[in-house]
């Protein structure tokens, strides 16, 4: 299962039902689940922690110590969940005690040739980045939601649930969840929601009116946020997806993309 010119650090915690491709070189202090396979000329190094059942193609690059010029070689960790799948050329970063201390990726996660995860990063469960998709130190990325191909997320922003953002989209502000947002190379714009997710996805048509509704609100009513917020908390029926929305908003901290 171990191919043997594959390099393991006598440190290394390997399921015996792991498969290490040629030349592979796994860290000292990496732990792999069962069912893992490793592909060629892969390298995975500093203090991760990969589960069960993913997949990493060759030349891909797993908990390399992050980017960040403040980065003293400390103990921080990268934690990979289950069943996802690390394209060639793909790099996740370790995180740094300046942030949270981990980078953490879910379960059941697409990363694209050349994507990257920087530091410091959350990544959630069914996530797709696309070819070349690119985020920056402490983004939080949640479920089911896509970054198209060269897009690149600010550090610090939060792309919201079941949001698609467009190729090649600079996002510089938070998604609110459900919601289309694409742009060129000065910002990214709302284009609306998500209608073929959310009908992938089978939502019910009273939560997706609902998500209408809020969504009007919140960029074609001519209100202010705040004021957008309590017309939606006090005509919108409530329902966790709607919830989530209104509460994404007001806990943004850089602002949402309008």
């Amino acid at each position: 299962m171990i191919h043997p010119s594959a390099i393991i650090y006598p440190g290394a915690q390997i399921h015996p039902e792991v498969e290490i491709g040629p030349y592979a070189v796994i860290g000292e202090h990496v732990k792999i689940g069962r069912g893992t396979k490793v592909g060629p000329h892969a390298v995975i190094d500093g203090w991760t922690e990969i589960g069960e059942n993913n997949t990493i193609f060759h030349m891909a690059s797993v908990g390399a110590v992050p980017q960040d010029l403040k980065y003293r070689g400390e103990e921080t960790y990268l934690r990979i969940g289950n069943g996802n799948t690390i394209r060639e050329f793909a790099s996740l970063h370790l995180g740094t005690v300046t942030g949270d201390g981990e980078t953490t990726v879910g379960d059941g996660n697409l990363f694209m040739a050349y994507s990257h995860v920087a530091h410091d990063c959350h990544i959630g469960n069914h996530v797709v980045m696309a070819n070349a998709a690119t985020l920056a130190g402490h983004v939080r990325v949640e479920d089911f939601a896509i970054l198209g191909g060269l897009c690149c997320v600010l550090q610090f922003c939060r792309i919201g649930a079941h949001v698609m953002v467009g190729g090649a989209t600079p996002v510089g502000m938070d998604v609110p969840p459900y919601t289309i947002v694409t742009g060129d190379n000065r910002e990214a714009r709302l284009r609306g929601l998500n209608l073929v997710g959310l009908k992938r996805r089978n939502f019910p048509p009273e939560t997706v009116a609902g998500l209408k509704k809020a969504y009007k609100l919140l960029t074609m009513s001519g209100l202010r946020q705040t004021e957008a917020i309590e017309r939606m908390k006090a005509e919108i029926p409530s329902c966790p997806e709607v919830d989530h929305f209104i509460s994404f908003i007001e806990s943004s901290q850089r602002g949402v993309c309008k």
